[in-house]
């Protein structure tokens, strides 16, 4: 389970950033198309934070969804995968745009 490493890097960069305070909360963003599955690095947050600063942080996942712009046709077609065709033109030629994403975008610290 690669999800258990990627949410041991979370947690080492939000204590990096954090200064030696406990961290409270955390917003993770996720796309839809980064092959990351959410509800596993939930599962591995409960217990890669234990006894740490982020012991009890609340971790809030946003899914970004994916989407693609064609290259036929110039319309931004959403994705599901990673190598979807255009929904206006049925072409393949899709570059993605969103949905790869996996960050940490928001950590809050006590005072």
């Amino acid at each position: 389970m690669h999800e258990m490493s990627i949410t041991q890097g979370i947690i080492e960069l939000c204590l990096q950033h954090a200064g030696g305070r406990r961290v409270i909360s955390l917003e993770v963003e996720i796309g839809e198309l980064s092959n990351v599955v959410p509800e596993a690095i939930e599962f591995c947050f409960a217990a890669c934070s234990l006894d740490t600063l982020l012991d009890g942080a609340e971790l809030a996942i946003i899914r970004i969804p994916g989407r693609g712009e064609c290259r036929g046709c110039g319309y931004e077609t959403p994705l599901k995968e990673l190598f979807g065709a255009c929904q206006q033109c049925g072409s393949n030629r899709v570059v993605i745009v969103a949905g790869e994403e996996m960050r940490v975008r928001e950590i809050e610290v006590e005072d």
